[in-house]
């Protein structure tokens, strides 16, 4: 997508020094920083400190970084053990595991001095994927936005949760690709944009949709039912970190809430995800492991001082009890439709089956 009028993707392989630069998207939405990624621990920190956000990117960036960690030493011994660091960073976002045993499939085979280059051509391959998956995603979702009824006259009013965006993936993003692809067809289309509290993603989707010229208003969490109340939004398209085979859905916590409020308001809500995000294995809900962060992510509130300087601001004593779970499950009976690559499908595992018929049913 557009960073200033410039097409820009989230990650930027350099196969012949063997690293990669990704955006750190801590510093954002106040500066955008490009970040070098040298080693397997630099991967590592990557995603566990959210430095790349987003199931679909933390994909990507689990796969560069065992093609990194295979760069200095091929052996079994240490894919073995990369692909166990890089597993535990994140647990919720099944892209990063299902990016992972890709990766291994193809190169435990092969002799040591041969995993080297194919781990950088499996890698470079998952990247490419996902920028055209999620494409196709943006093409499906646009042909369901052009039958939803506009409930106010002139615009087209869509509400989002997190970042589903192209910071969450290589490029075009997931849950905004339809709103990208409405926006360059020419459709008057409007993002309501919650601010995803406590990590505050919500503020990156703002950004990104600043630099591509779509037109949004960022909310407080709390101000998404009232809006829906109120008819002020058409329909709400989320993205997803974990599709049970049941169609159940794990995304960022308060996406539940959202698909709650739209099924008392008759709003639609959908989830865009592609292949990656989809986990047969699971059988439901119950099942997705949900992560839960650090207490200090709550504690603290970051941002810009009044000279401009990044700060932090403690917003509760050190001893005060918190909770903070990174992800909630919204059930497949809340879930309008699941917006793929392949297609468009209702939340169930009979539908999902139908549009990946390679894959089998969980046993």
């Amino acid at each position: 997508m557009n960073i200033n009028g410039t097409p820009t993707r989230t990650l930027r392989a350099h196969r012949e020094q063997r690293v990669i630069d990704i955006i750190d998207q801590t510093r954002l939405p106040h500066a955008l920083h490009w970040l070098r990624v040298a080693t397997l621990d630099d991967a590592a920190h990557a995603i566990r400190a959210m430095q790349v956000r987003g199931a679909p990117l933390i994909g990507a960036t689990a796969a560069y970084g065992l093609a990194i960690a295979l760069s200095s030493d091929a052996s079994s011994t240490h894919l073995a053990n990369a692909g166990e660091l890089l597993r535990s960073t994140r647990p919720t976002a099944i892209n990063l595991h299902w990016a992972l045993a890709r990766m291994e499939s193809v190169l435990q085979p092969l002799p040591a001095a041969q995993r080297c280059a194919a781990a950088w051509q499996e890698a470079s391959a998952i990247a490419e994927e996902d920028v055209l998956q999620n494409a196709a995603i943006g093409q499906h979702g646009l042909a369901l936005l052009r039958q939803i009824p506009h409930r106010q006259a002139g615009r087209l009013n869509i509400m989002t949760h997190c970042n589903a965006g192209w910071l969450a993936t290589v490029d075009w993003g997931t849950a905004l690709s339809p709103v990208y692809a409405a926006h360059d067809a020419g459709l008057a289309v409007h993002v309501w944009v919650s601010e995803t509290r406590p990590r505050n993603q919500g503020l990156l989707t703002a950004w990104e949709l600043a630099q591509h010229g779509v037109p949004h208003t960022l909310i407080a969490d709390n101000a998404a039912g009232i809006l829906l109340r109120q008819g002020q939004v058409d329909a709400v398209i989320v993205g997803a970190d974990r599709i049970a085979a049941n169609g159940d859905v794990a995304n960022k916590v308060g996406t539940y809430l959202k698909a709650l409020a739209c099924a008392d308001n008759d709003v639609p809500f959908y989830v865009a995800a592609p292949r990656s995000t989809l986990d047969f294995a699971c059988p439901d809900g119950a099942a997705i492991p949900i992560e839960e962060r650090e207490s200090d992510e709550f504690r603290r509130v970051h941002g810009l001082d009044a000279r401009g300087v990044p700060s932090a601001l403690q917003q509760l004593p050190e001893k005060e009890a918190v909770a903070n779970p990174a992800f909630d499950v919204t059930p497949a009976r809340l879930v309008n439709a699941i917006i793929t690559e392949r297609g468009i499908c209702s939340a169930s595992s009979r539908a999902l089956l139908a549009l990946y018929p390679e894959m089998s049913a969980p046993k």
